[in-house]
């Protein structure tokens, strides 16, 4: 099903009828992806007297208490009030249409090899998704102006979708790549990795910072020059979607938080 829209003033022909979840299911009981250290989100039935929440138990329906914490433990969409005093509810500012986006893989840099760095400095055995390699990547084909960028790291393998982070350090964005996309005016990040930032970065956050337009040791929601900003992480992009230009609707629910848990979907464009 071919939909003609306008977004942000440009035309655009969709396949609305053949969009593609970015999500990793959390699927309690099963393996998940993790992230600095968190244990596995739990799902237990709801139980007070006389109800045990559970029909396999002999209750007359199902009900269940989730423990999540959507930052470590699957895909989740963020907001400034990430690194702010004040609390802020991301779901609030998530984008409710559909955004023109553009889909890159590349192959992340080590950081030995690369000109390009952050703060803290990178180890020398770090992988970066460094500016360089996001120039070289970017489609040439200009059918939108993107707002969002979706960023798929290669190798594109599916133990993404379950893979435990925790004693590794997964690739990150660099200072100069960071910043190269916000000249893009991107407004939207999807990422395959856990942060945009390196796992332990002695509370730095730099690309979180540059990205939410933050100063360096600000706290104050009112200093973000780019405070409509979301960050999207521990995504998956499945090789289904191709690189280029589509368009992307951030599904969020309307739960509190600095983070919740999303499921970003992609729409092909049709020329």
């Amino acid at each position: 099903m071919l939909a003609e829209l306008t977004i942000g003033g440009q035309r655009i022909r969709a396949a609305l009828d053949r969009g593609v979840s970015l999500a990793i299911a959390v699927e309690f009981g099963a393996a998940g992806p993790r992230h600095f250290g968190a244990g596995p989100p739990t799902s237990a039935p709801f139980a007070v007297a006389g109800f045990t929440g559970a029909v396999a138990t002999g209750a007359s329906c199902n009900c269940s208490t989730l423990t999540l914490t959507p930052h470590c433990q699957m895909t989740h969409t963020e907001s400034v009030a990430h690194l702010t005093r004040e609390s802020g509810d991301t779901w609030r500012i998530v984008p409710r249409g559909l955004l023109p986006a553009v889909v890159v893989s590349i192959s992340p840099e080590p950081a030995r090899e690369s000109t390009e760095s952050t703060q803290p400095q990178p180890w020398g055995t770090d992988l970066l998704i460094t500016k360089r390699r996001l120039r070289a990547a970017w489609p040439m084909l200009r059918m939108v102006e993107p707002v969002a960028a979706i960023i798929r790291t290669l190798p594109n393998e599916p133990a993404k979708r379950t893979r435990d982070y925790s004693d590794a350090v997964p690739p990150y964005l660099t200072r100069d790549a960071v910043e190269w996309l916000v000249e893009k005016r991107i407004e939207h990040l999807v990422l395959d990795v856990p942060s945009v930032d390196r796992t332990h970065d002695e509370g730095h956050l730099t690309a979180h910072r540059i990205f939410f337009g933050m100063p360096a040791g600000s706290t104050s929601r009112g200093d973000a020059a780019r405070s409509r900003a979301t960050i999207t992480e521990l995504a998956f992009v499945p090789d289904e979607v191709n690189d280029g230009p589509c368009v992307l609707s951030l599904a969020v629910p309307a739960i509190g938080g600095d983070a919740v848990p999303s499921q970003p979907i992609v729409y092909p464009l049709a020329p």
